[in-house]
């Protein structure tokens, strides 16, 4: 006989104790749709226990910097209907380094060219005359275009 696995519900207050939460940033999230939630008859929030993850998970989003809009789209990529397997927060969890890898090839390109160019912002004329003569860079558009990823003498793109 196969048993149906339950997915036992907790109150508000049991997920903020867990996850080390406030319970009004609880109800922030759910109003925000970023934690499903089930009412009881007497109208008591009533949460799956996979919100623990979905809370650590816009936690340490948060703390990298994501918005709670980039949060949103991640997380919706998760089942509402049912907890989330390993598969489903492997899934989410390739995009996500995807886009961490992104950030840091973009903030390491920064880093390097702190020192030298800021692509063309201008720190040294002498310097512009070589890679950027004439101001050639700004056929690519507005804003620091090196650091953009236009490349020297690469001409309009």
């Amino acid at each position: 006989m196969n048993k149906i696995k339950r997915d036992p519900k907790m109150s508000i207050g049991e997920v903020a104790k867990r996850t080390g939460v406030a319970v009004s940033a609880i109800r922030f999230y759910e109003s925000r749709k970023l934690l499903p939630s089930v009412r009881s008859a007497g109208g008591k929030r009533l949460f799956s226990r996979s919100v623990i993850r979905r809370v650590s998970f816009i936690l340490i989003s948060q703390r990298l910097g994501y918005t709670l809009e980039e949060i949103d789209g991640l997380l919706s990529t998760l089942p509402e209907q049912r907890t989330p397997t390993k598969a489903d927060w492997q899934r989410l969890s390739r995009q996500f380094s995807k886009d961490i890898d992104d950030r840091i090839a973009g903030l390491t390109q920064l880093k390097e060219s702190l020192t030298g160019c800021i692509g063309c912002g201008c720190l040294s004329l002498q310097s512009c005359q070589l890679y950027n003569p004439m101001d050639t860079a700004a056929e690519n558009g507005d804003g620091p275009r090196y650091l953009m990823g236009d490349k020297p003498g690469a001409g309009n793109q």
